[in-house]
């Protein structure tokens, strides 16, 4: 693999700046932003393992909610855990990860290719190389496709983007492809 991005990455037609998140221009913002996708959860602290320890995402919220007291001054206990990560932006982007304790036992995950109507997340790391060997080593997590090189159309058809492409399903059989893009990113300039 990496004799293959070496040799990908000395082609004189490759120049990329730096990946970095921004906001769009301002005469381009439109009334919505995309804040959080929330994933219900067998085992929320498999779940951890994976995005935090694993991805490296950082919680910014981890709490037990549904305890207090009911109309008759009894104690409940906690009904649901509710943990937030983060990437590298403090507003969107967001991973929320739900474990409700009083569902039924999920059966496992059947870790089958996503089709109509599943979802699929797409985590961009600048380290997948060294990065891959910790999410393929989590508990739960089952490998789909080991780091290729791929390449997809630029906007213009003109071009290509390169891409370090892996994918697995987290412990809860959610597809998560963690790439690193090479190139420059569909959406920012050359």
């Amino acid at each position: 693999m990496r004799i293959l991005l070496s040799i990908f990455l000395a082609l004189p037609l490759l120049v990329c700046a730096p990946l970095e998140a921004a906001p769009v221009p301002e005469e381009e913002r439109g009334p919505v932003d995309v804040r959080r996708t929330t994933l219900m959860v067998r085992d929320i602290d498999k779940s951890l393992a994976f995005y935090r320890d694993a991805l490296g995402l950082t919680v910014i919220y981890d709490q037990e909610l549904g305890a207090g007291t009911d109309d008759d001054g009894n104690e409940r206990d906690p009904t649901a855990r509710l943990a937030l990560l983060r990437a590298n932006d403090t507003f969107i982007g967001v991973i929320g990860l739900y474990h409700r304790y009083t569902d039924p036992e999920a059966p496992p995950p059947e870790n089958r290719r996503p089709v109509s109507g599943d979802i699929i997340i797409v985590v961009n790391a600048t380290d997948l190389e060294e990065r891959f060997d910790k999410v393929r080593n989590t508990p739960g997590v089952t490998v789909h496709t080991e780091p290729e090189l791929r390449t997809y159309p630029t906007p213009d058809g003109k071009g290509i983007i390169p891409v370090m492409f892996s994918a697995v399903y987290d412990p809860d059989g959610f597809f998560i492809e963690v790439n690193q893009i090479l190139g420059t990113p569909a959406g920012q300039e050359d």
